[in-house]
């Protein structure tokens, strides 16, 4: 099923902006309008869960900030990946220093979840359309078969699972993750 476009397909990205925020939330791609599936439980926490890994090392060092669901337009699109990444000096800013409210800019890196009724091809052209913007990393989490498809800005995407290290971002050399750390998140005991 994936996402269920709202059948709008003559609108304009600008147009699209002045929409109210909905939940589940609408995304501009390719210029269509498309709801993204509402996040269920092995999604949440796993996005909960590496948010803050990502965070804990991140704002520690000053290198790096992870958001949720945090809206990105860039490139004629406009989405809402589960989890972006932003090098530090890349976060936008208001003149008071504080963190701005829209993000006219793409990731560092991008993190998709795969829900149960998303198409992963759609998914997929999500990711690679941020690396074709400039994003340096992305990642497809499927909890189904726990595995990390790994998306290098150049090279060939691989898939990562059990007790592989997970590549993070250049100037993340504090931060080690394998699948199976990640997919141990979803026992609870």
């Amino acid at each position: 099923m994936g996402m269920v476009s709202t059948n709008q397909t003559n609108i304009s990205l600008e147009a699209f902006l002045t929409w109210p925020e909905t939940k589940p939330y609408r995304e501009y791609f390719h210029g269509k309008v498309e709801s993204k599936p509402m996040p269920q439980g092995e999604h949440s926490i796993l996005q909960t869960y590496l948010s803050a890994r990502i965070n804990e090392v991140g704002r520690a060092n000053k290198v790096a900030l992870a958001f949720t669901e945090l809206r990105c337009t860039f490139g004629g699109s406009s989405m809402v990946p589960d989890i972006t990444v932003f090098a530090w000096e890349r976060i936008p800013k208001t003149e008071q220093g504080r963190i701005a409210n829209r993000f006219e800019l793409h990731p560092d890196w991008i993190i998709e979840i795969l829900s149960p009724e998303q198409s992963p091809n759609r998914v997929i052209k999500k990711i690679i359309f941020c690396l074709q913007q400039g994003t340096q990393l992305g990642w497809l989490i499927d909890p189904k078969d726990e595995s990390v498809m790994v998306f290098p800005p150049d090279g060939i995407p691989d898939v990562k699972s059990d007790e592989q290290r997970l590549p993070v971002l250049e100037n993340f050399p504090d931060m080690q993750l394998s699948a199976t750390e990640i997919f141990d998140w979803l026992k609870i005991e």
